[in-house]
């Protein structure tokens, strides 16, 4: 069957991009009614509860991957819902990533909503065929007959001395390819009304964790039906002198150097968390540098073709009359992940490495 991608008549557009993602039903901001119950979990626990309660409201979805069941998942997360939920929800793999990332394709593209755990995200390379090549694709190449609303997930970047092999942060990789969207939460809250929202989209969603993150403590909303869009930055704290955007590991970071800039020089900064990485926010991004005229970014990647880079890259072409001082970028050194604690602690995005990076765009 041969498909006219110009003028296609299940489009009400001729764009030949009209079917690199389907619109999904608008879902619920992030508005937290007053009444709203608010309870102190991990990270890990706000993510099992998503699961818990997307599982519960609709029978379409289910998890599939290495050792999520009996086990509980590696890092815990999908603990207790095998023995709430059974074999057909929850479901254990052999360690063949390519193999069951194609099972959840197929039956994404079935009707099912599935979400695919890996270990480490460092083992989804095993699988990038079927999520480049199939559940990023199928939409368009289809015509817009097959969605592929599926959720990969599983902890991204690095841990504590796992070294080279485990330790890779993939969300530039994956944002490259059209008809991916890419979600990194940096705190319970943001994990759990993201990864809801994941589930309920009807395109495939990289959502990735972040491995020293899982422990982390913060309030969530009690309330089965909150969500946070994809696509919609979040202002973790507001400053007028300098704008750090800052995703996952190296938000925490970001705001401890903010509090101190504030407490030894009296510089208040900004700092933004994109949360989905693609689509990108880049509106907030450059309302906030348009206001603070500085900005310096955090991030776990390599600096090389990072998202840092194309952060700087569009602030540079849609806000560079309002830039005081040249961009800044903090990263991970540009060599594979050493073993040694010490030589690991070198080679990350640090707090003293992102303060002394205001500094200098602040001329101190």
């Amino acid at each position: 069957m041969k498909f006219n991608f110009r003028k296609n008549s299940r489009s009400r557009s001729s764009n030949q991009w009209s079917f690199t993602f389907a619109k999904t039903k608008n879902l619920t901001t992030d508005h937290r009614p007053p009444t709203t119950f608010m309870a102190e979990m991990t990270i890990r626990d706000a993510l099992n509860q998503a699961l818990r309660e997307e599982i519960i409201r609709d029978e379409n979805v289910f998890i599939m991957g290495e050792e999520v069941a009996e086990y509980d998942g590696a890092y815990k997360v999908t603990r207790g819902l095998w023995k709430e939920f059974g074999d057909k929800r929850v479901v254990d793999t052999p360690i063949t990533e390519l193999g069951f990332a194609a099972v959840g394709v197929g039956a994404a593209m079935a009707g099912l909503r599935p979400v695919i755990e890996f270990m480490t995200f460092n083992f989804s390379i095993l699988a990038a065929d079927q999520i480049i090549n199939h559940a990023a694709k199928m939409l368009y190449m289809s015509g817009g007959q097959f969605k592929v609303p599926i959720v990969f997930r599983g902890p991204n970047g690095s841990a504590y001395q796992v070294s080279s092999q485990h330790s890779q942060a993939l969300e530039a990789f994956y944002a490259n390819f059209p008809g991916l969207k890419v979600v990194m939460p940096s705190t319970p809250a943001d994990a759990k009304g993201l990864l809801k929202s994941s589930i309920r989209d009807d395109n495939p969603v990289v959502f990735l964790e972040q491995e020293r993150m899982y422990g982390l403590k913060g309030e969530v909303p009690e309330d089965e039906d909150f969500l946070i869009p994809l696509g919609v930055a979040d202002v973790k704290r507001e400053g007028t002198d300098c704008t750090i955007v800052a995703r996952s590991m190296t938000v925490p970071l970001a705001m401890q150097a903010a509090e101190q800039m504030q407490g030894e020089f009296d510089v208040s900064v900004e700092v933004i968390d994109p949360r989905t990485i693609k689509p990108l926010d880049i509106e907030t991004i450059v309302k906030s540098v348009k206001k603070t005229n500085r900005l310096v970014i955090a991030e776990e990647s390599h600096a090389f073709a990072s998202v840092g880079a194309e952060i700087s890259y569009q602030v540079m072409e849609k806000a560079f009359d309002y830039l005081d001082a040249p961009i800044k970028r903090i990263s991970t050194a540009e060599a594979p992940m050493p073993y040694a604690k010490n030589l690991e602690e070198l080679a990350l995005p640090d707090v003293p490495k992102i303060v002394a990076a205001v500094k200098e765009v602040c001329y101190l």
